[in-house]
């Protein structure tokens, strides 16, 4: 299969640029409730976000796959829509990225369970802890090629901002494959 064919499969076919985002959205998702439910890895508070922002990314491309978008101006601002979401889940793996790195003393200290905080505090209290992370989101359950969970999610998140990126530069053309 030559570049060019690439090109039109993935990149070029407005349907198929949504459906790359979802099905990686859902690969994305699928791996963290495995890890969550067979490593039986406790996710944290930056974890759910990240997650939040993954599913946003996934239900922005389902969205866009069905309605398949004909202006040029609303496949733009979906396709916009999706890059600030895969960057927000950038900065919380960036956030608890630098949480992981810190050394012991300066870790902060750890917050109670998601549930009881819900629970508990106002949601707005509750997404800025989320933001801010805590001690439970320094901790590093599980690595591979000693790269630690939110290290895989934000080098995912990078894919697609990267595939984003060729989409944005490419947009006139491939809305005018249609």
């Amino acid at each position: 299969m030559g570049s060019s064919t690439l090109m039109e499969l993935i990149i070029k076919d407005p349907r198929r640029t949504f459906l790359v985002f979802l099905l990686a959205s859902i690969g994305m998702i699928a791996v963290a409730l495995f890890m969550e439910h067979f490593l039986e890895l406790k996710p944290c508070i930056l974890c759910y976000m990240q997650r939040g922002a993954v599913i946003v990314t996934g239900i922005l491309a389902a969205i866009g796959f069905l309605i398949n978008p004909s202006k040029l101006l609303n496949y733009k601002i979906f396709i916009s829509i999706i890059f600030l979401s895969i960057v927000v889940g950038m900065l919380l793996a960036s956030r608890q990225l630098y949480l992981q790195s810190l050394p012991a003393e300066l870790v902060p200290s750890c917050a109670p369970d998601i549930d009881y905080l819900i629970s508990t505090l106002p949601f707005l209290e509750v997404i800025i802890l989320a933001f801010t992370g805590d001690g439970n989101c320094a901790e590093v359950l599980w690595t591979f090629l000693g790269i630690s969970i939110p290290g895989w999610v934000f080098i995912s998140l990078c894919i697609l901002m990267i595939y984003c990126l060729v989409i944005f530069k490419n947009v006139n053309e491939i809305h005018s494959h249609k």
